[in-house]
C-alpha cells in the first residue's frame, strides 16, 4: 500500500493542547462520538448507530402493507378468474360441450395422464413435508441402507425413486430429445424462410409483365384483346356475405363480354337461396353476364361444387378461372393485376393474390390469427413462390389457367383441402405458380374460437390424408429430385406433420412431466429463449403485433392440441378426418362497401334499379326484403362451449406447476402457470366472440 501523505497528525502534534474532550448526550438515540483532533469532524466515521423501536415498527408495516397489496391484487385477479368461469358454466348451453365423436381417444389419454398426475402429486407433498427430497440437481441420492428408512411409506417414496430414476427417466429423455431435435429442424426452417424474405425486400424481386399486356394492333375497336375470364363464387348457406361478395367480383374492371360470374350457391336453406337469386337477378339486370347455379346432389363439398361447375358445356369459351369465396371482396383491378401474368407465359397454372383483413383488429383472437396468415402470406408463400415457382394453392383469391386444371385431373373430392390437392397435381405435371404479394384481397378470420377450431382441424387433417393419397404419384412424378424432397420433406413432413407432432408433445406432455421426472428436465433455452426467438420471427411480417407476443406464443401452444389431433385424425383415416363445416362468417365490410351500400340504398339509386322489374319480380323482391329485416330484427342468443380436451390440459399443467414450485423451477413454473391459465381460458371459451 502506498504511504499516505498526510500533513494532520504532524500539525497536531505541535499545537494539541489539553486532553481529549467526550462528549456524552442524554438522548438515547445518538451514539458518543471522541474527538481526538480538530480533523476528526471531517473524518468519515463509520455509521454504527441502531434503530430505535419506532423505526423497526414504521419499516414492518411498510412492508406488511406491500405484501398485503400483493395478495389483494392476486385475489382480485382470482376472483374475477372464478366468476368469469362461474358465469361461463352456469350460462353455458346444455348442447354446449364438445362433441368428441371419434376423437375421445384423445381425451381419454389425457385424463388418464392427468389423474396420474394428481396422484403423484400428492404423494411429493407429503415427502416435501416430512423432509424425503433427496434430488440435488443436477444428481440424485437414493437411501440405500435399512438404518435410512423411516416407515413403510417412505420405502415405498424410495422405491418409486428408484422407478423413476431407472425406467422411467431414460425414454423421456430420448423422446424429449427427440423433439428438441425437429424443434431445432422447423425452427432452422422457419430462419432460412425469413432470411429469403429479407433478400427478396433488398433485391425488390416480384413478378413483373408488360404495361399493356392485352394491346393488339390489329383488333378492331379499342386495340385491347382480353382474354375470357371465368369468376366462381362457391358458397354454402353464407347469408351474412353473399352480397357484399357478389357486389364486389361484379364491380371487376373487364369487358363485360370477356367476363362470365359463376354464384355456385350449395345451400340447403330455401330461403338463403331466394336472397342470392335477387342478388343475381339485381346485377344481370345491370347488365353484368352472371348465372346462378344450385347443385341438386351436394356432394363433395366446395371441390364438388366446382367439379360440376367446371363441367358445364360453357366453360370450354373461356381460357382462364378466377375463384373467390364467399367471404372475399376482390379489388375492381383484380384481374388486370393478375391475368397479364399468364401472357407470353405458357407454363404459368396460377397466380394467388395475398389475403388481407377486414376484422383483424376484432378481438384478440382475429390479432393473434392475423399474426399467423401474415407470416404465411409474406414469407412462407412469397419466398416459396420466388425460388420454387410452387407453393399450397389457398382455395380462393387465385387465378388458374383452365388447361392447368383440366391436364392436372381437375377438382376432386377425395380430401377436405381440394386447394392443396389441385396444387399438388398441377406442380407434378410440370406447371409453375406464381404469388403477388402486392395484390391483396379482403375477407374475413373466425371470430369465434369454435369456427377458428373447426377451420384448423380441416386445415390440419386434410393434408395428412393428401399426403397418404399423393406419396406414390410424387415418388413416381418425373419432376426433379430436389422437388420431390421438397415436397416431401418440406411441404409435407416439416410444415404439416412435425409442426404439430413436436409443439404438442414437447409443451403440452413432456413439459408437465419432467415436473415429475426431474431427471429429465427441460434445459431453460427449449421453454424459454427459442420458443420467444421463434414468436419474434413470426412477428416480422405484423410489427404492430409486438405487444402481443407471450400470448401468441402461449395460443399457438394451446392450439397444437387440436393441430396434433387433425394431424393424427387425416394420417390414420379416423372419424373427423373427412369433415367439413363451412366456417361461420360474421358479414364485415370494408369501408368502401360500406359507403357503397349506403348509396345503393339511396331512394334515386332504388327507383332505378327497379324501374325494369315486373310487377310480380318487384312483390317477389319485396317479399324477400322483409324477410331479411325480419331476420336481422331476430334476437341472437349467444350459447356458450366447454372443450374438454383443452380443460384437462389446463388442469394438467397447473398440477405441473404446483409440482415445479416445490422444487423452486422458477422459469418452469411461471411458464406452466400461464399456459395453464391460457388453456383453462381456451377451453372455458373465453376468448373471441361467441357464436350465435
Amino acid at each position: 500500500m502506498a504511504p499516505r501523505l498526510d500533513f494532520s497528525d504532524w500539525w497536531a502534534k505541535d499545537t494539541r493542547k489539553g486532553t481529549p474532550v467526550v462528549v456524552k448526550m442524554e438522548n438515547p438515540n445518538y451514539s458518543v462520538v471522541e474527538i481526538d483532533g480538530p480533523d476528526s469532524a471531517f473524518r468519515p466515521v463509520e455509521k454504527s448507530r441502531g434503530k430505535n423501536a419506532k423505526q423497526v415498527t414504521w419499516v414492518l408495516l411498510l412492508k406488511a402493507h406491500r405484501a398485503v397489496g400483493c395478495l389483494t391484487w392476486l385475489a382480485t385477479v382470482f376472483w374475477s378468474l372464478l366468476g368469469a368461469i362461474k358465469k361461463r358454466l352456469s350460462f353455458t348451453h346444455p348442447l354446449g360441450s364438445e362433441k368428441l365423436g371419434r376423437d375421445r381417444w384423445l381425451f381419454t389419454a389425457i385424463k388418464l395422464f392427468l389423474a396420474v398426475s394428481l396422484l403423484i402429486l400428492g404423494f411429493e407433498i407429503v415427502a416435501y413435508f416430512r423432509g424425503w427430497h433427496y434430488f440435488q440437481s443436477p444428481n440424485l441420492h437414493i437411501p440405500t441402507s435399512t438404518l435410512e428408512i423411516q416407515s413403510l411409506l417412505h420405502l415405498v417414496y424410495v422405491g418409486w425413486l428408484t422407478l423413476r430414476a431407472d425406467y422411467i427417466a431414460p425414454p423421456i429423455k430420448a423422446l424429449s430429445t427427440f423433439c428438441i431435435v425437429l424443434f431445432l429442424i422447423q425452427s432452422v426452417d422457419r430462419l432460412i424462410l425469413c432470411l429469403g424474405c429479407f433478400w427478396i425486400k433488398y433485391k425488390k424481386i416480384k413478378p413483373r409483365f408488360d404495361e399493356e399486356p392485352f394491346r393488339n394492333d390489329d383488333a378492331e375497336g379499342s386495340g385491347f384483346e382480353y382474354p375470357m375470364v371465368l369468376v366462381q363464387i362457391p358458397m354454402c348457406n353464407e347469408r351474412e356475405v353473399y352480397e357484399q361478395s357478389i357486389s364486389a367480383v361484379c364491380q371487376l374492371d373487364w369487358p363485360k363480354d370477356r367476363i362470365l360470374v359463376q354464384v355456385l350457391d350449395d345451400s340447403n336453406d330455401e330461403s338463403i337461396q331466394q336472397l342470392i337469386k335477387a342478388e343475381v337477378a339485381k346485377w344481370s339486370q345491370k347488365g353484368v353476364n352472371i348465372i346462378y347455379r344450385h347443385r341438386l346432389v351436394r356432394t363433395g363439398y366446395k371441390a364438388g361444387n366446382l367439379k360440376s361447375a367446371m363441367s358445364c358445356d360453357y366453360v370450354e369459351a373461356y381460357e382462364y378461372v378466377a375463384i373467390f369465396d364467399a367471404d372475399f371482396q376482390p379489388t375492381p383491378d383484380f384481374l388486370k393485376l393478375t391475368v397479364p401474368h399468364f401472357k407470353d407465359n405458357p407454363e404459368l397454372g396460377l397466380v394467388q393474390a395475398r389475403w388481407t383483413f377486414v376484422n383483424k383488429d376484432e378481438n384478440l383472437l382475429t390479432r393473434l390469427q392475423n399474426i399467423n396468415l401474415c407470416f404465411h402470406f409474406e414469407v412462407e408463400q412469397q419466398v416459396n413462390g420466388v425460388f420454387l415457382n410452387f407453393f399450397g394453392f389457398n382455395g380462393t383469391a387465385g387465378v388458374w389457367r383452365i388447361k392447368a386444371l383440366e391436364e392436372s385431373g381437375g377438382w376432386l373430392e377425395r380430401t377436405t383441402v381440394e386447394d392443396m390437392d389441385i396444387a399438388v397435381r398441377a406442380h407434378l405435371h410440370g406447371w409453375k405458380f406464381i404469388y403477388l404479394n402486392d395484390v391483396k384481397v379482403l375477407c374475413e378470420v373466425p371470430e369465434s374460437y369454435e369456427a377458428y377450431k373447426k377451420q384448423q382441424h380441416r386445415w390440419h387433417s386434410g393434408p395428412m390424408q393428401l399426403f397418404r393419397l399423393c406419396l406414390g404419384s410424387i415418388l413416381t412424378s418425373k419432376i426433379a429430385i430436389w422437388k420431390k424432397a421438397n415436397l416431401i420433406l418440406l411441404f409435407f413432413l416439416l410444415r404439416k406433420l412435425i409442426l404439430p407432432f413436436y409443439s404438442f408433445t414437447l409443451f403440452c406432455i413432456i413439459l408437465p412431466l419432467t415436473m415429475f421426472v426431474p431427471e429429465a428436465e427441460l434445459p431453460v433455452w427449449v421453454i424459454c429463449y427459442i420458443p420467444v426467438f421463434m414468436s419474434f420471427l413470426n412477428l416480422l411480417p405484423s410489427p404492430k403485433s409486438f405487444p402481443f407476443i407471450v400470448p401468441y406464443l402461449l395460443f399457438e401452444n394451446t392450439m397444437s392440441v387440436t393441430k396434433f389431433n387433425a394431424m393424427v385424425s387425416g394420417l390414420f383415416q379416423l372419424g373427423s378426418s373427412y369433415e367439413w363445416i363451412v366456417t361461420k362468417k360474421a358479414g364485415r365490410s370494408s369501408e368502401s362497401d360500406l359507403l357503397s351500400i349506403t348509396e345503393k340504398e339511396t331512394p334515386n339509386n332504388k327507383s332505378q334499379l327497379l324501374r325494369g322489374v315486373s310487377d310480380s319480380e318487384l312483390l317477389e323482391l319485396s317479399q324477400l326484403e322483409e324477410q331479411k329485416q325480419a331476420v336481422s330484427k331476430k334476437p341472437v342468443k349467444k350459447t356458450n362451449k366447454i372443450y374438454h380436451k383443452e380443460l384437462a390440459l389446463a388442469f394438467l399443467l397447473l398440477t405441473a406447476a404446483l409440482r415445479s414450485l416445490l422444487a423452486a423451477q422458477g422459469v418452469h413454473f411461471y411458464f406452466l402457470l400461464f399456459q395453464g391459465v391460457t388453456f383453462l381460458l381456451v377451453g372455458l371459451d373465453l376468448i373471441g366472440e361467441q357464436m350465435s
